[in-house]
């Protein structure tokens, strides 16, 4: 199989992963030097760290990816995905408005590097204004 649709296996099997709950999956596809930057927060390096962020993030969301666009460069080295995230609201997240179960529809995007076949970083990008617009919208 050529570099690129290596890239793309290994992205769609960590979104695949993502959607089924496998949060144990997910930390296969990493480096254990993987580097995690959030939309608008801070960078986590190595895969405890992810781990962690990944069991915070499953207390306080329900989310599912849908319309997924994978995408890698030719040398399988860098890859992209375009996707909706498809939300549940469950728990309040830190200082963002309180959690009453609100659902969102949320475009969102993400760079990847690859090396030696696993993930080395992952950058994700949503608009986290529209997020809130939706979630304190008059039910």
């Amino acid at each position: 199989m050529d570099l690129r649709l290596q890239a793309v296996k290994l992205v769609t099997q960590y979104y695949d992963a993502f959607n089924n709950g496998d949060n144990a999956t997910m930390l296969a596809c990493l480096c254990d030097d993987f580097v995690h930057d959030v939309n608008q927060g801070g960078r986590r390096v190595g895969k405890k760290l992810f781990a962690e962020f990944r069991d915070h993030m499953d207390k306080c969301y329900s989310e599912n990816l849908t319309d997924m666009v994978i995408m890698a460069s030719e040398d399988g080295t860098r890859a992209s995905a375009e996707f909706i995230v498809n939300g549940v609201y469950k728990s309040t997240d830190s200082d963002l408005p309180p959690a009453a179960g609100q659902t969102y529809k949320l475009p969102a995007g993400a760079f990847f590097d690859v090396k030696g076949g696993k993930i080395a970083r992952v950058t994700t990008y949503y608009n986290l204004q529209d997020w809130i617009a939706q979630v304190c919208k008059p039910a």
